[in-house]
């Protein structure tokens, strides 16, 4: 099974998976005259960093095409909870530098962007 699944489809796996937990302060959150910092959390978000290294054009297309649709659900594994997790996330912005583009040999350095839980 692939490491991840977009919208219930698999995916070459990615390269670089890279979990991470933002917090979300309410609009009211910062110092205070007496320089204590009230963070006053409201929700957390996941984040995930993605890359892929060297993939071919085919398979630079099926994951910039698979993760354009406005909102998706993935399936990955959740570094917090320590199980596989399904969220809605969307996509932060994304690139694909070209390694080679010669005759025979075509390839991306890679393929990375972020997504967010929505």
């Amino acid at each position: 099974m692939s490491m991840i699944l977009v919208d219930g489809s698999s995916l070459k796996d990615p390269s670089v998976f890279e979990w991470g937990l933002q917090d979300i302060s309410a609009s009211d959150s910062g110092r205070t005259d007496d320089l204590i910092m009230h963070k006053n959390r409201v929700g957390q978000k996941r984040k995930l960093k993605i890359a892929w290294n060297n993939p071919t054009p085919a398979e630079t297309a099926a994951i910039l095409q698979a993760f354009n649709p406005e909102y998706f659900m993935v399936t990955y594994p959740d570094a917090m909870s320590g199980m596989n997790e399904t969220r809605e996330f969307y996509a932060g912005d994304r690139s694909a530098p070209i390694r080679a583009w010669a005759a025979r040999y075509k390839r991306y350095t890679q393929v990375t962007f972020d997504i967010i839980e929505r």
